[in-house]
């Protein structure tokens, strides 16, 4: 299944990019890396929805983990919300639980935004 990348802007500036199908190297991984890098570059706060991804393979890790890194750089924030059980896994594997902001619901991933916000 192709990757399906769903924008929706909240009113505070929070950005949901919900995904589903697959984040494999080509044009998957190029077509999510632009629209991100395009939201980063308006200082968005981005939460990923996963809760639709199917597979992820190392093409599609790295380019999560460069989008972290862009945000990082750009003043922006990316979230990760929704895991599936086999991103999960695999995100826990290669340890990228512990570099990623990772939320159970897209709410929880929007309401830390928030708290940061208020803090």
């Amino acid at each position: 299944m192709q990757l399906k990348l769903n924008t929706r802007k909240l009113d505070d500036g929070i950005v949901v990019v919900d995904c589903a199908g697959r984040i494999v190297f080509g044009e998957e991984t190029s077509e999510l890396r632009d629209r991100v890098k395009g939201l980063l570059s308006e200082g968005s706060r981005v939460v990923l929805n996963l809760g639709e991804v199917s597979y992820i393979d190392s093409g599609g890790l790295g380019t999560l983990v460069a989008l972290f890194t862009t945000a990082r750089g750009s003043g922006g924030s990316i979230k990760l919300a929704r895991l599936t059980r086999r991103v999960g896994d695999l995100l826990q594997v290669t340890k990228l639980l512990t570099v990623f902001d990772v939320y159970d619901t897209e709410e929880e991933a929007i309401q830390s935004f928030r708290k940061g916000v208020a803090a």
